[in-house]
């Protein structure tokens, strides 16, 4: 039986409807996905060739395979292109600035400060998860435990206990808002692809992360009852750190580090916007101008760009920081990103391809004989790709370009699409292990071997993916999935 064709108009009104040459039937499509994707996990797992690359790569041969006329192929690849990185390249990009100047003015240290000092010294764990909860939103994973790692190995000198004691709860909940909550990459390039509201995933993942956050610090406390082996290179490390007052010293000019309140203000500026634009527009009427002024208000870009411009004032104007300075700053941001962007790129011209050729479509109709709730297959999915390839990223947008075609025809709300998305999400956070370069950050820096590595990071990210995942079945309930 030969599948339904869902073709994708690309940009232009009048640009015509691309279609296969020849319609192939469901079980030739799927072989070509299955293959397809099997041949990317070769690429980037066996031959360690860059994930743009490989996305692309694949692709175009997907295309080939799946009979797209050869003259609109790259016709294919610039709309997947466009039509992800128009809605996720500006996110992704204000929000590194972001996460760029709380970290040089010294923000992170003083909120690591702060919180230490407040719940003392028997409560430094609890200090350092809360810590990392509030900076891994503007902050990327590998940056902020990079960046948090000498307030981790000041107290652990000073408690003679090793590193992981404090470091684990902290990175684990890290990595969970990493995976699920913008402006961060995965999570901003899966609701490019499938269209869904990135407002209304911000909140339902924040929401979802105060618990995990729990979590974290409750499993690390039982994974770390047992006593792990400190590697040579970090027990040396350790010794040339003193108190963690010393460490406030490293921020960037004369005037000390910025008050922590400053911080969480700065932090929690774009969210409290898009809460109070997201409640504005779903409550206020329809076509009136304070609708349509809760829509501006409440827009991801808007919002970020605000806090942005509020980091530029009271974090460079007011701290006397020259012009040059902070543009060097806002420049030093973007080029770490640049990789990530490109990910985004191949994952959305994959997606695109899926579209063209039919095989979203295909792949949606075998779905619905098998009956599987799409949250769960899309939880599964991307859990099985980030275990299999490394990167949460990755993942996401592969995952949601597969899955594309079935959501569009499930007729789904906005709220439950983004439910989907943050399911997706959670299921990149899981099984965490040699193929990510976020264990290997994890392993380095608190002086782990890569078994006992398996042993607390593996499992701490598995147990909060799963458990993230069940309050993400939650959130579908609440939103009304179980009817759809």
């Amino acid at each position: 039986m030969n599948t339904v064709i869902n073709p994708l108009m690309l940009a232009a009104a009048d640009t015509p409807v691309i279609k296969p040459a020849v319609e192939l039937g469901t079980p030739l499509l799927l072989t070509i996905a299955a293959a397809g994707v099997a041949l990317l996990l070769v690429m980037i797992v066996r031959f360690k060739i860059h994930a743009f690359v490989s996305l692309l790569t694949v692709s175009i041969l997907v295309a080939v395979a799946a009979q797209i006329p050869l003259k609109d192929i790259f016709t294919v690849v610039s709309t997947g292109v466009g039509g992800t990185m128009g809605k996720v390249a500006l996110l992704i990009a204000l929000g590194a600035i972001l996460g760029r100047m709380i970290e040089v003015s010294g923000g992170v240290q003083s909120l690591a400060d702060h919180f230490t000092a407040t719940l003392g010294p028997k409560r430094v764990a609890i200090a350092l998860t809360i810590v990392g909860f509030l900076v891994a939103i503007p902050v990327f994973f590998e940056v902020g435990v990079i960046v948090l790692v000498p307030i981790v190995y000041a107290f652990s000198k000073i408690a003679n206990v090793h590193p992981v004691k404090f470091g684990l709860p902290m990175a684990g909940i890290m990595l969970a808002i990493h995976v699920a909550v913008p402006p961060h990459p995965g999570i901003v390039a899966g609701a490019g692809v499938l269209g869904a509201d990135v407002g209304l995933i911000m909140i339902v993942s924040l929401a979802i992360c105060v618990p995990l956050g729990f979590l974290s610090y409750w499993v690390s406390s039982i994974l770390n009852r047992r006593s792990y082996a400190l590697l040579p290179s970090v027990a040396a490390q350790l010794e040339e750190f003193g108190s963690p007052e010393t460490l406030m010293a490293g921020h960037k000019g004369d005037m000390a580090p910025p008050r922590p309140r400053l911080i969480i203000s700065l932090i929690a500026a774009p969210i409290v916007l898009i809460l109070l634009g997201t409640l504005g527009t779903l409550t206020l009427e329809k076509g009136t101008f304070w609708h349509g002024f809760s829509a501006f208000v409440g827009n991801p870009f808007f919002a970020l760009l605000v806090a942005v411009a509020l980091s530029f004032y009271t974090l460079a104007i007011r701290r006397g920081w020259s012009l040059q300075e902070t543009s060097d700053i806002f420049e030093g941001a973007l080029p770490p990103i640049a990789s990530i962007l490109m990910i985004v790129a191949g994952g959305g011209i994959f997606g695109t391809v899926l579209q063209v050729s039919g095989i979203g479509a295909a792949l949606s109709h075998t779905l619905d004989g098998w009956g599987m709730p799409i949250l769960l297959l899309g939880f599964i999915i991307s859990l099985a790709l980030r275990a299999a390839q490394g990167s949460a990223t990755v993942a996401i947008v592969t995952t949601t370009g597969l899955l594309t075609a079935a959501i569009q025809a499930g007729h789904y709300s906005p709220a439950q699409i983004a439910v989907i998305v943050i399911a997706i999400g959670f299921g990149s956070l899981g099984l965490s292990h040699v193929t990510d370069a976020g264990f290997w950050v994890v392993v380095r820096y608190y002086g782990l071997t890569v078994a006992d590595g398996l042993k607390t990071w593996t499992v701490l990210t598995t147990v909060l993916g799963i458990a993230g995942f069940l309050l993400t079945c939650l959130a579908w309930v609440l939103v009304g999935g179980m009817a759809a």
